[in-house]
């Protein structure tokens, strides 16, 4: 992690998501905008919440870990989003861990501070409402897209989600971690990617899958599954 002490970057990144809505000026002067490299840990399940995070630029993973070493994917966050509401909101340490997915800008401010100052301020606890409610709808939306539709569908999600237009994808999690994540077994997720391959729309080698007919796969995609909020 990196402290950018650019402040007419930061004000820029105040200006573009209009956090002016959210925090006073007063608040705002306490805030840092950090950088992370990919696979940087953001945030650390069980620890304290020392800032409160909002994502301004890049992608971050989302996860819950177990205690016997595993873990579950929950979601991918991209700018603009906000980290750590659950936990400032209720003073409890960090539920799930957070990395870097690729470089990232954030902004940090103060937990303490907000906690002292600012869980009375109105348009705050809006944000915050606003933030929790849209997390909740992204859970709910994707958890009913695992129940409804067929592997090849969520498969195909996934994938348009991590695109980034260079026509390839770098799988950075094990197919048992996305086998988890889409709710499957790691048999039947391999077999999907073979049916995909065989249609001749990715094409895999190691980690990477290259993306032969990206119209093709966006069609069984069917809507975002993997909601960015």
């Amino acid at each position: 992690m990196r402290i950018i002490s650019d402040r007419e970057r930061l004000s820029s990144y105040i200006i573009k998501y209009d956090l002016g809505r959210i925090f006073d000026e007063a608040i705002l002067k306490e805030a840092q905008l950090r950088f992370y490299k990919a696979e940087e840990f953001i945030l650390e399940a069980e620890t304290e919440l020392e800032y409160y995070y909002l994502l301004v630029d890049g992608k971050v993973k989302v996860y819950y870990p177990f205690e016997n070493g595993k873990s579950m994917f929950l979601k991918f966050y991209q700018a603009f989003n906000t980290l750590g509401d659950m936990e400032l909101l209720k003073n409890i340490p960090i539920l799930c861990s957070v990395e870097a997915l690729e470089d990232a800008y954030l902004i940090a401010v103060p937990s303490a501070v907000l906690r002292r100052e600012y869980l009375k301020n109105v348009k705050f606890l809006y944000h915050l409402v606003e933030s929790l409610s849209e997390k909740l709808y992204a859970t709910i939306n994707n958890s009913s897209y695992n129940y409804i539709y067929p592997l090849v569908n969520r498969l195909s999600s996934y994938l348009i989600e991590r695109t980034t237009g260079c026509g390839y994808i770098v799988l950075d999690s094990t197919f048992e971690e996305i086998a988890q994540f889409l709710g499957t077994t790691y048999r039947h997720l391999n077999r999907t990617f073979n049916e995909l391959e065989s249609e001749s729309i990715i094409k895999c080698e190691n980690k990477t899958v290259f993306i032969l007919d990206e119209a093709r796969l966006r069609e069984l995609a069917k809507n975002t599954y993997v909601k960015s909020v």
